[in-house]
């Protein structure tokens, strides 16, 4: 009897309530979609435990109304790192010129820390990545997948009820609704007038 493969969604949610046991502060993760979607962020991050601790920055940062980018969320500035740190992440040396403090890594506490949690997030990434990439007469993964990624990483920008907005790439939108844990509306394309 074979065992079914952990469901990366599932392991995204239950990696970020481990994190925010350590931090209760940090809001829901709302749409872990939106991460598996893309080949990488804003902030040029594979998706890995890494990756999700530096997005729960971001969270904690909009909780606490802290702008923590600039340069349209290219730059992490010290407000970034002060956070980062706070979560366990640390950054050696000067700033980047183009992207600030986002280079940011886990200190080995850290790892220490979340060593299930990364165990289990990495070997539902293997599974993910490994019934992606299978391509079998029986799999079907929808128009978008069979698409070639674009050479751009080209971004829309993506409006809610309350006018927050997010910039995203527009097939990872198409895949699911992203619900804004503010006003509890669904991101939309904003349409450009003619």
């Amino acid at each position: 009897m074979s065992t079914k493969p952990p469901l990366l969604a599932a392991q995204l949610v239950q990696a970020w309530a481990d994190i925010q046991r350590h931090h209760p502060e940090l809001p829901n993760l709302v749409a872990p979609e939106s991460l598996i979607g893309e080949a990488s962020s804003a902030c040029g991050r594979e998706l890995s435990f890494e990756r999700l601790l530096h997005e729960a920055v971001h969270g904690l940062a909009a909780v606490r109304r802290v702008r923590d980018t600039s340069r349209a969320g290219r730059y992490h500035n010290r407000r970034f790192l002060a956070i980062a740190e706070e979560l366990g992440l640390q950054h050696p040396g000067e700033p980047h010129l183009g992207s600030g403090f986002s280079s940011a890594e886990l200190t080995p506490a850290t790892q220490r820390r979340y060593r299930p949690t990364i165990e289990r997030l990495q070997a539902a990434l293997a599974s993910h990545s490994a019934a992606m990439t299978a391509d079998t007469a029986r799999t079907f993964r929808g128009p978008a997948a069979r698409r070639s990624p674009s050479t751009t990483g080209a971004r829309v920008k993506a409006i809610c009820g309350c006018g927050r907005n997010v910039r995203i790439v527009s097939s990872v939108l198409a895949r699911a609704p992203i619900v804004c844990g503010g006003c509890g509306k669904v991101f939309r394309v904003q349409e450009t007038a003619s």
